[in-house]
């Protein structure tokens, strides 16, 4: 969609300390340009405001220059329609650089209808995306500390993931509470045990057999307790989250109903599109704009690669988790979709591929608000099986089978298992 033409457009070069701002203006059919630079302190924003208002500035675009360019959005989002660009889009040549000949090409460019902008959501749904970014933050250090605990035990001999599937379960999480106040004792540790892990005593004692030293000991405290803190916080923001998203929950709800989407994917997909994915016109454009359908790199009519272009890493992250959970589930439409692609694709682009339809499927549920209808394992097409049929029949032929024929007779006795010709007369 090509952006509404406006006579004045203001461009503003973003640093962190300053911003080279350029308004271009049309008088008699010549274009005049005025220049300036301000601060980025609050005060020095609401004079850009005032200054821009005074040179009638219809649209403000600018570069998404590291996290920079934020605090001039929130400063100005209220007083005027404003435009982000990628940097990488607008990119001037080596010698040819300067902060007012940036500006002034964003004005220009924009003004001819020439750049593609971000998406920037309202205040609200960024507030969404700030929790749900923080949560999936929180959750990789939390990974990172098990991760850290886990060598510890090892560099002291404790073969404790060698028998829990889960060294922060239940029973994972009572014994290091133990060890990390003093007790070496196998048996009180290995009562701890529950549920599968209780059935290998014998085997979880042997594992325990290793010894904390006291400066492992003070490190093993430490990470519980960091992990303690962390869960902590994933849970006050998913309170947060469930309270900010409670006028959503009939949508949040329609998500769920997808195979693979739990209430914390739900909050995330709701969080990067919005309640109504109103930034996106078709299932198409919105699958592009995420980076999960495939890419094309053509050159003189040879597509050299198919490779998925570079998008919104979050949605791509928890879509390709989603489509995962999805194939594991059984009798669905998503996991006969990767057997039936599993043959002709490999684990990662049957994935890949699941990943993509479940984003269109999104992409309905929240566009147009309709229901999720499971219709049970995806049906092969007619003309699929039509063609490994006579591919069946060309193998057959080559050792000298008659495929017609073997048919014939299979139906007419199920029972016999016909020799294979040798082709000789």
């Amino acid at each position: 969609m090509q952006p509404t033409v406006y006579r004045n457009v203001a461009g503003i070069d973003v640093h962190k300390k300053i911003l080279a701002v350029v308004v271009r203006r049309e008088e008699d059919g010549q274009v005049r340009y005025e220049q300036r630079k301000f601060g980025t302190m609050q005060a020095d924003i609401r004079h850009l405001a005032a200054w821009l208002q005074q040179h009638q500035a219809g649209e403000v675009v600018m570069e998404s220059t590291a996290q920079y360019w934020r605090p001039v959005w929130h400063g100005l989002e209220s007083h005027f329609p404003l435009h982000l660009c990628n940097p990488l889009k607008v990119k001037a040549r080596r010698g040819r650089k300067s902060d007012f000949r940036d500006a002034q090409r964003l004005a220009d460019r924009w003004h001819s209808g020439d750049l593609e902008e971000s998406f920037i959501p309202g205040a609200e749904q960024r507030d969404w995306r700030e929790l749900t970014r923080a949560r999936v933050q929180l959750k990789r250090m939390m990974v990172v500390v098990r991760n850290g605990v886990e060598g510890l035990l090892e560099a002291a001999s404790i073969k404790l993931s060698s028998v829990a599937s889960d060294i922060f379960g239940v029973s994972g999480w009572a014994m290091l509470n133990l060890m990390a106040e003093g007790e070496t004792d196998v048996k009180v540790l290995s009562a701890q045990a529950r549920g599968a892990l209780g059935k290998k005593v014998a085997a979880v004692e042997e594992a325990l057999a290793g010894k904390l030293r006291p400066a492992q000991r003070l490190r093993l405290k430490q990470r519980l307790e960091q992990v303690k803190l962390l869960r902590e916080q994933v849970k006050e923001i998913s309170d947060a989250l469930a309270e900010a998203m409670r006028a959503h929950t009939v949508i949040l709800h329609r998500l769920t109903k997808i195979p693979g989407i739990d209430l914390a994917a739900a909050q995330e997909l709701l969080a990067e599109i919005g309640p109504q994915a109103a930034a996106f016109a078709s299932a198409s454009q919105f699958a592009s704009w995420v980076g999960i359908c495939p890419g094309s790199q053509e050159s003189a009519g040879v597509c050299y690669s198919r490779r998925s272009a570079k998008g919104n890493c979050y949605l791509r992250r928890v879509l390709c988790q989603v489509a995962w959970a999805a194939i594991r589930t059984k009798d669905t439409f998503f996991a006969g979709l990767f057997a039936r692609l599993l043959p002709r694709i490999e684990r990662k682009g049957a994935a890949w591929a699941v990943a993509h339809r479940i984003a269109k499927v999104v992409w309905l549920v929240l566009h147009n608000g309709v229901e999720y209808q499971e219709k049970g394992p995806a049906q092969p097409n007619p003309r699929t099986l039509t063609r490994k049929l006579r591919r069946l029949a060309a193998e057959l032929a080559r050792v000298g089978l008659d495929a017609k024929a073997l048919l014939n007779e299979q139906l007419a006795n199920p029972l016999s298992t016909p020799e294979p010709s040798t082709g000789l007369a």
